[in-house]
């Protein structure tokens, strides 16, 4: 019978059931390659975009809303589908999100028109907005002592290098063009993946578990997804039409959206609601500076991915392929940092944080100075991408893993949706910000010439 809880999350178990090793691997397996699934479609199209343009003949600000209505949908639906996750249990939300982004990327990937395609792109958002949240749940559920904590290192190698895999393996799908598919390909690779976890995921999920009513907050939801809207949408379409009126008008209002917003959230919290940011989940230890600092990291990650895939493939001529493999140096650093950075000694793990940002930092802005004047890309550019795989990863994974493990469990999904929401609206604002920049700075025309001879080859 559903347990009542309109005020609180839901209290934690005495104690973890124990389940067989092999139970748990397959548990892992399943619920990973899920979340490895959503994190991907974050940046797999990046690489793909010159196909894209000229396959549909897409301007600048439909490039971005490919990629950032994805992230849109993503990130302010997150909280939603973790309260929903424990009002109507982990497996049955996770198998329903995964269905919905399975079906959503096959509808990306016969989409006959830029519309359609950022469309789709929106609900095969919704699709991981409800199944990426179950996903810290069912690790905080499952697993104990190291085991969680190696378990939740896996989880924030998974959510980053995810992104740096994608430009790898959308390259490598471009070029190969299988069955003449081209860019379509980066979403129907999906599709066999999403299949097979459909059919595995029944079996393997457990089904048990407490269920909590835990209420939706529609009066946050709708908030947050104008003020994001308000914020990301003239950023994207304010500089191919020269920086209207209307463009600064809605960035204005954006501001007292997102003031609003806070308004609305203790408006729902004294009527004994459930905001979409919990109160008792804020008060963690830790977890406001973490969400914060992961925003910052990831606008600038997620932007300055978005913009060098464009640079390598326009001002540099790479094929999609070429440029995809550019970032293996950096995926491997990123995953060697985010799976080893525990044997760093334990005194050394909170300034470990910092360096590893100023890292990466000091290789980005190497990397652009070196390529600024539309030099090849040689050994040193190589050494910079590793460089900062290296300080992403030695900051980003132990980031999430040390403040995650202060966590309580009754606050697991609450929290895991507050970082998570934080990680995808920085993506957002990234692409937004760089990529207007980038556009404005490149000049439309010269970019979208440079474009299309890309995808002519």
């Amino acid at each position: 019978m559903t347990q009542t809880l309109p005020t609180q999350a839901p209290p934690a178990p005495a104690v973890v059931p124990a389940l067989d090793p092999r139970r748990t691997f397959a548990i892992l397996a399943v619920i990973l390659t899920g979340q490895f699934m959503a994190v991907l479609d974050s940046s797999i199209v990046n690489v793909a975009i010159p196909s894209i343009r000229g396959d549909l003949h897409t301007s600048g600000s439909a490039l971005q809303l490919i990629v950032a209505g994805y992230v849109i949908a993503y990130a302010v639906l997150l909280v939603t589908g973790a309260r929903l996750g424990d009002r109507f249990g982990q497996r049955r939300v996770f198998i329903a999100g995964l269905a919905l982004f399975t079906v959503a990327s096959l509808a990306c990937g016969l989409a006959w028109n830029e519309l359609s395609l950022i469309v789709f792109r929106f609900i095969q958002g919704v699709g991981a907005a409800a199944m990426v949240p179950q996903v810290m749940t069912l690790i905080q559920r499952t697993f104990t002592g190291t085991a969680r904590a190696k378990a939740l290192s896996l989880y924030s190698a998974i959510i980053s290098g995810g992104v740096v895999v994608g430009q790898v393996l959308g390259g490598l799908i471009v070029d190969l063009d299988l069955f003449d598919s081209g860019w379509r390909g980066v979403f129907l690779v999906n599709v066999p993946i999403g299949a097979a976890l459909l059919v595995l995921a029944p079996r393997v999920l457990p089904a048990g578990g407490p269920r909590f009513e835990r209420k939706v907050d529609v009066p946050g939801l709708v908030t947050l997804t104008l003020s994001v809207l308000l914020l990301v949408l003239p950023l994207v379409l304010g500089h191919e039409q020269d920086w209207p009126a209307w463009s600064w008008i809605l960035v204005g209002a954006s501001v007292f959206g997102f003031a609003g917003f806070v308004a609305i959230e203790r408006w729902v919290a004294a009527r004994g609601g459930a905001p979409l940011f919990a109160r008792r989940a804020l008060r963690a230890p830790g977890l406001l500076l973490t969400a914060a600092t992961l925003f910052v990291i990831m606008s600038t990650f997620g932007g300055w991915m978005f913009v060098m895939a464009i640079h390598l493939q326009s001002t540099l001529g790479y094929s999609a392929l070429h440029a995809g493999l550019l970032f293996i140096p950096m995926g491997l650093t990123f995953a060697l940092a985010s799976l080893r950075w525990d044997r760093i000694p334990a005194n050394l793990h909170a300034a470990m944080i910092p360096a590893g940002l100023v890292l990466a930092a000091i290789a980005m802005v190497a990397l652009g100075t070196l390529l600024r004047d539309g030099s090849d890309f040689g050994p040193l550019g190589w050494i910079l991408f590793g460089l900062i795989g290296l300080g992403n990863g030695l900051a980003f994974s132990p980031l999430m893993t040390r403040t995650l493990a202060k966590v309580p469990l009754e606050l697991a999904a609450d929290a895991s949706g507050i970082l998570v929401t934080n990680v995808q609206l920085g993506v957002v604002v990234g692409i937004a910000a760089f990529g207007t920049v980038f556009l404005s700075l490149a000049g439309s025309t010269a970019l979208s010439a440079a474009l299309s001879a890309c995808a002519a080859r």
